[in-house]
């Protein structure tokens, strides 16, 4: 027997929706396979398109002239991607990569901004996410700043496997240099110090974490902060309470 589709309802942010939107809305998304190292839009393109992933983790980066690049935020089932077309401003500087692959639900920018313009459940919610996500950008930046790879690793581990079903993240050194902005042989250097102390285990592009509280400690404080604020946005949306009773 073939496993049933992902439902929208394990997007946090269409799972707010009340029954009436999601009888507007459900209609036309699009489930669509994201795999692991795609890129769902460059800097500068113009954005058709939103996203709301299931069980896939997307990374925003700003990429510089010379091409390296940073991550400035984590995008997982908590959120969306492609808020740059509610914003207003069309187009976005950021890169998004998928950093863990798997399945999203996809709708497009004139159907998010029809809705917008009937009705004010979607545009309410998302500009709750907004504030979440734009505070999850300013820490990272202090964060990239002010902290160690060591602690910079550990934070992106857990932003990542809050957004991930398992303990189990699929990704290459590479790729976490060019999220945090950093070396690659900073990376290892990190990865291998967490493999001694038994945090993690890392195989053949496999990381799992095995414990998961020591990863936690080993962090600086901008996982906790940004947890708690996404936390805190989420939970004090009525929309997101009603749908909790």
């Amino acid at each position: 027997m073939a496993p049933s589709p992902p439902s929208p309802l394990q997007n946090h942010i269409l799972k707010a929706l009340p029954q009436a939107a999601r009888e507007r809305l459900f209609p036309y998304l699009k489930l669509v396979a994201l795999p692991s190292g795609g890129i769902l839009h460059e800097s500068g393109a113009p954005l058709r398109q939103v996203y709301f992933p299931i069980d896939c983790v997307i990374s925003l980066l700003y990429v510089l002239e010379n091409g390296a690049s940073a991550e400035i935020s984590v995008v997982g089932n908590e959120g969306a991607v492609g808020l740059s077309l509610f914003i207003g401003g069309e187009t976005t500087t950021s890169r998004a990569v998928i950093h863990a692959g798997g399945s999203a639900y996809r709708l497009t920018g004139r159907r998010l901004k029809a809705e917008f313009e009937g009705h004010g459940d979607m545009l309410h919610i998302l500009l709750r996410y907004s504030q979440s996500l734009l505070m999850q950008m300013a820490q990272t930046a202090i964060c990239n700043r002010h902290h160690s790879v060591d602690q910079q690793l550990c934070r992106w581990l857990l932003l990542s496997l809050d957004r991930l079903p398992s303990n189990k993240l699929t990704v290459t050194q590479e790729l976490i240099a060019n999220m945090l902005g950093v070396r690659r042989e900073g990376v290892t250097a990190a990865a291998g110090k967490l493999q001694k102390l038994g945090v993690i285990k890392y195989m053949r592009g496999q990381i799992t974490v095995l414990d998961r509280s020591r990863l936690e400690k080993l962090s600086c404080e901008c996982y906790a902060v940004v947890k708690t604020e996404t936390d805190r946005v989420r939970h004090a949306s009525p929309l997101y309470r009603m749908e909790e009773r």
